[in-house]
């Protein structure tokens, strides 16, 4: 039960009010306390970071009474590094809630564990803490063009770069060798780290490289891919918006470029 303290925190906070990979957005911004027109059910609801000095507070779409129009996650690319971090970790919060009902272990019914942010068989005691999925994305270089590729799920004409999930007992440098080579065909070498992004979509961690040509002709796997091309950057195709990882790796490469 919260007590006093804990009601006025809240009286002036952001809400992440999540569904899956949704959130409620008002005119594009997280709602804060004043924007709320409805009673919430503050037991709920579970503070996961702090913005601007203000308290960022979690609470699922499905424990809430009013109807809410919910946008993607995706609309919150253009907010500041440090909000857009705590969105994703409330999403994933979420996540973790409606998809760790019940326990992998022994098959008792999970509750969520307010003080360890876990999921906590009732039965066996086990805490389950939130399934995160490591994944690579490289952008690769050779000479002057950057390797570009098309998903089939990209239906407005974006390319990116390549990425691909971890396997076990691979290193991360391996798995980048890997994917490339399955994706597209090419060898890669002087693999080298460039940075990371959660990516809550639903729940993966993105580790980003930055990798050169080495050997091998261009074949995309078309299982995987619609198309995979070596571009110029004074004649690139659109690629993933601003506030990704797979931007900032492909913005690195270019400046790279025309340092040359």
């Amino acid at each position: 039960m919260l007590n006093k303290s804990d009601i006025n925190r809240m009286r002036d906070a952001y809400w992440c009010i999540v569904s899956g990979s949704d959130l409620w957005l008002v005119e594009g911004a997280l709602p804060r306390s004043k924007d709320l027109d409805f009673e919430l059910p503050l037991d709920d609801a579970i503070e996961i970071g702090r913005y601007e000095n203000l308290p960022v507070m979690w609470i699922n779409d499905a424990d809430i009474v009013a109807e809410l129009t919910l946008s993607s996650l995706r609309d919150c690319l253009h907010f500041p590094q440090a909000l857009f971090l705590l969105v994703s970790k409330a999403v994933q919060y979420g996540h973790m809630s409606q998809t760790l009902r019940f326990c992998p272990q022994c098959g008792g019914r999970n509750r969520l564990n307010h003080n360890q942010l876990a999921m906590q068989c009732g039965d066996c005691r086990t805490l389950h803490y939130p399934r995160i999925f490591p994944c690579i994305i490289v952008a690769v270089r050779k000479e002057e063009q950057i390797l570009l590729a098309q998903h089939p799920r990209h239906r407005n004409g974006m390319y990116t770069v390549i990425a691909g999930f971890l396997e076990v007992g691979e290193t991360l440098e391996q798995c980048v060798a890997r994917e490339v080579k399955e994706e597209t065909g090419i060898n890669v070498n002087n693999i080298r780290y460039f940075g990371s992004q959660p990516w809550a979509f639903p729940s993966s961690m993105m580790m980003g490289f930055l990798a050169d040509y080495d050997s091998g002709e261009l074949k995309p796997d078309y299982s995987e891919l619609t198309d995979a091309r070596w571009f110029n950057i004074d004649n690139m195709p659109p690629v993933a918006p601003e506030g990704t990882i797979a931007r900032a790796l492909i913005s690195e490469t270019i400046e790279t470029i025309k340092s040359l």
